[in-house]
């Protein structure tokens, strides 16, 4: 893992503003390190609440957000996917103060059958929580990142200058009579090392959320592993750029897809998981025959 970890490093040791001194530096990792240790605690709280209704995780997602909040009045619904699913936008609100700019859309997902309506309930659960918990926690690091400028003699103007800006969305990844794939991120325009995407893939025709192994059978991850490593070869000769396929630790059960539109799993890897954070997130798709 030596080049993925010296390739982090170098992408952390770029300045962020010029104005910050190194204390400010300084300030922000302490931020981050209090960050990583809330997040650990947000998961256990998360796991604890498994079995939560989704209208109360709803509602601390209100609670949580201390801004003036503008939410929308009525569901915008999207057409229907097969006889099974939708997606709509179950709450969409932006919020504007001296100090940051925050728009956050939480997606919904209903259930046309009643059979699956416990299904549902589950979904909308865990895809409220993370938005929840991304929101609050990003109005966090940002309230540290301001503190910290202003300790070390940045002006209220010159933060003002910086715009931050927190955003949450949905981006449906295919619309298919048989495969609904939803993602979900979470991003902060300040530092692109701070973001999150979730993929929910789910089969119409079998009435539930999928893995790659129902996709792509028992022996999914080395026909997965295969399928990357051969177009890793490829884009190396073609785009120059080096992957790191002898750190990567292949597919496993947490690696994050989600379905196309002609019903093939794309495996998409983070950032400086597999290559440069120049290569962004890479994705791969894997042909089924």
């Amino acid at each position: 893992m030596k080049r993925m970890s010296e390739a982090k490093q170098k992408y952390e040791d770029i300045p962020i503003p010029e104005e910050l001194s190194k204390r400010v530096m300084l300030e922000v990792e302490k931020a981050q390190v209090r960050y990583g240790e809330k997040r650990k605690k947000h998961r256990m709280v998360f796991v604890k609440r498994g079995m939560m209704a989704a209208a109360v995780a709803v509602a601390l997602f209100t609670a949580g957000v201390n801004t003036s909040e503008v939410f929308a009045r009525e569901l915008q619904n999207v057409p229907v996917l097969g006889t099974m699913a939708r997606i709509f936008t179950f709450r969409s609100y932006e919020s504007e103060t001296e100090d940051f700019k925050i728009s956050v859309d939480v997606p919904g997902i209903e259930m046309i059958s009643e059979e699956l309506s416990g299904l549902e309930d589950s979904v909308n659960e865990e895809i409220h929580m993370f938005c929840q918990q991304y929101a609050d926690a990003a109005i966090e690091r940002a309230e540290d990142y301001r503190q910290a400028f202003l300790d070390t003699g940045g002006t209220e103007e010159e933060w003002e200058a910086h715009h931050i800006a927190i955003k949450v969305w949905y981006e449906v990844k295919s619309q298919t009579d048989r495969y609904l794939s939803l993602a979900v991120m979470g991003s902060e325009n300040w530092s692109s090392a701070y973001s999150e995407t979730k993929f929910y893939n789910f089969d119409q025709e079998a009435g539930k959320w999928i893995t790659l192994e129902d996709i792509l059978g028992e022996d999914y991850a080395r026909i997965a592993e295969q399928s990357v490593r051969q177009q890793i070869k490829q884009r190396e000769c073609e785009e120059g750029m080096e992957y790191w396929t002898d750190e990567w630790e292949g597919i496993g059960e947490d690696t994050r897809f989600y379905m196309n539109s002609v019903g093939n799993p794309v495996i998409v890897f983070e950032q400086y998981e597999i290559a440069p954070g120049s290569a962004g997130e890479p994705e791969f798709e894997i042909v089924i025959p």
